[in-house]
């Protein structure tokens, strides 16, 4: 059972008002690249991330979100001086708030700040060919050939029609295990 393995760099998502305070009324999200995940896609509009201790800038990916969130890696998270829970994308509920900056404005999100869990990606026919459930807990052994062989735990699964199969770590936990690029792990149920 082997998938891809991508490592997620510092990125937040946002909803529309958001972006209107920190890019100005009637500010659209403008497509860079696509990601590996349909329909996902990194934006030209980055953000500068500010906490009790430095600040940071970072992509935001599309498209628009419900709530805003910032996903940074636990080094990331000390820089800049906020506690960042390790939580899967979209619970944000009890998370520390930052400030945002754009080059038009600036707002306080009072929740939102996490360094996301790592996890993999499946479609429901995926899920069902190796045995997996939704939300069901994993380890991937990963080797990216480097001395630096790692076997990730604490990995949650997550199906849904519309995504493609990669998993997805922080830089914090690619540097851990010297990946660079992309590499495939192995799934151990």
């Amino acid at each position: 059972m082997k998938v891809i393995v991508e490592t997620s760099a510092r990125h937040i998502h946002v909803t529309q008002e958001v972006l209107e305070t920190l890019y100005g009324a009637g500010a659209a999200l403008t497509k860079k690249k696509d990601l590996s995940q349909p329909g996902q896609f990194a934006c030209a509009e980055k953000v500068t991330v500010v906490g009790p201790k430095g600040e940071l800038t970072m992509s935001i990916l599309g498209p628009f979100r419900k709530e805003t969130q910032v996903e940074v890696s636990l080094t990331d998270a000390r820089k800049i001086g906020i506690a960042a829970p390790i939580r899967e994308s979209g619970d944000i509920i009890g998370t520390p708030g930052c400030k945002l900056v754009g080059p038009k404005g600036e707002c306080e999100i009072e929740c939102g700040v996490i360094a996301a869990k790592r996890h993999i990606h499946l479609t429901p026919e995926e899920a069902d060919e190796f045995g997996l459930k939704d939300k069901q807990i994993v380890s991937v052994e990963v080797d990216a050939g480097t001395g630096r062989k790692l076997t990730f735990g604490d990995v949650v699964v997550r199906v849904r029609s519309d995504f493609a199969p990669a998993m997805h770590i922080d830089t914090d936990e690619a540097n851990a295990a010297a990946i660079s690029g992309v590499v495939e792990g192995i799934i151990i149920p």
